[in-house]
């Protein structure tokens, strides 16, 4: 494919997340509920998409921190499960993920009838973050050099550009399809393929490793 000498090139950034204390903490599920109610909009951001960048030498058994923490703190494996297929990517917006998480608590508790409370030493914290973005200085000129880029991009770049974006557009789209699309219809089937990928399930290098096999097959694909 020819690129369009008047598209910019893309600008790669890094990221990390610095972590802000809200003040508020539960004990229990109903005290959980009531925080969530009203809680800083990213404090539910970050307890879902936050441990992606967090540093850690286990495999976390659940994606967020909420069916963590029902789980080891409560003993609830039931609603530990149900939490953790709550999948934030799914949701148009962070105040439709929250009134899902509310609604998935509100069945539990009519359901259980004595509200376990965790021990002391066990509250949830809630935090919430704020994106810290670094500019990399590199640049990537053209798509066919997004093949070599990827594979060389830093867990922050790849949670930065392609989860992170879709918070920021309000087309809930990534920065890799923004970018192709500036070239026209050209690379419609390529968008079409980025955006059947489930960033949440896995993680950061993982889902590295996913688009650099994507772009790769891609571009070997219409190059025969």
């Amino acid at each position: 494919m020819t690129a369009n000498a008047k598209v910019e090139s893309f600008a790669v950034k890094d990221c990390s997340l610095l972590t802000i204390a809200t003040g508020k903490k539960a004990q229990n599920l109903k005290e959980m509920r009531d925080h969530l109610l009203n809680i800083h909009i990213g404090s539910i951001y970050h307890h879902f998409w936050g441990g992606l960048l967090r540093p850690g030498f286990d495999e976390p058994e659940y994606n967020n921190d909420f069916a963590g923490w029902v789980h080891d703190a409560l003993q609830d494996h039931i609603l530990a499960e149900r939490l953790s297929v709550v999948n934030p990517a799914a949701f148009a917006d962070l105040e439709s993920l929250r009134e899902a998480l509310l609604e998935v608590i509100e069945q539990r508790l009519d359901e259980i009838g004595t509200v376990p409370w965790a021990a002391l030493d066990m509250q949830f914290h809630f935090v919430r973050s704020q994106i810290i973005v670094f500019d990399t200085r590199e640049k990537i000129e053209d798509p066919e050099h997004l093949v070599e880029a990827l594979s060389k991009l830093s867990v922050g770049s790849v949670f930065y550009h392609f989860i992170d974006a879709r918070r920021r557009s309000p087309e809930m789209m990534d920065d890799f399809r923004s970018w192709l699309r500036s070239y026209g219809d050209g690379y419609e089937d390529l968008c079409s393929q980025l955006a059947s990928v489930d960033p949440y399930f896995g993680s950061l290098v993982e889902l590295r490793t996913q688009l650099t096999n994507l772009f790769t097959n891609y571009f070997r694909r219409v190059s025969l």
